[in-house]
């Protein structure tokens, strides 16, 4: 599987109460499409690195990211929440688009980094933001993004 994001890892209408229920939804979403080998040590992963700061960047987006053995395959969970949530984001404002993070502990040099910065990069642009917002399928999401995302880790 060389593909960092497909269909089946994207929701466009999570129905979530908080972070923890979006970061368990996503972490399903991996594990269903076999991205991950453990889903628990994954999410404990997850949790207990956005117990040390916020993910949540701001203009409404958060990128959660977990790097662990419990992570078969280099991969974004991408979910539209149905209702904007509180994620404590660095400009206080609501969370309704999440970009999650699965990386294995072994992938060469810092994936996640890589993924961070590339991801950052594309979403500080108030366009950009509004397209992925705006997009109605997972595909529509694929076509903005991926292509990003899959360059970013060739080397």
């Amino acid at each position: 599987m060389s593909e960092v994001i497909t269909p089946a890892i994207i929701d466009l209408a999570v129905d979530a109460e908080d972070k923890a229920s979006v970061f368990a939804h996503l972490a399903t979403l991996l594990e269903q499409d076999g991205r991950l080998n453990d889903r628990e040590a994954y999410l404990q992963n997850v949790q207990e690195r956005e117990a040390l700061a916020t993910t949540g960047i701001g203009f409404g987006i958060a990128i959660p990211h977990g790097k662990t053995d419990a992570v078969n395959t280099v991969s974004v969970a991408i979910a539209k929440l149905a209702k904007p949530i509180d994620w404590q984001a660095m400009d206080d404002a609501p969370v309704d688009t999440v970009f999650q993070l699965a990386v294995p502990s072994a992938s060469q040099g810092d994936a996640h980094l890589k993924l961070l910065a590339a991801l950052s990069r594309k979403l500080i642009h108030a366009d950009f933001r509004a397209q992925i917002k705006a997009a109605t399928t997972p595909e529509q999401v694929i076509e903005l993004i991926g292509s990003t995302i899959n360059q970013t880790l060739e080397v």
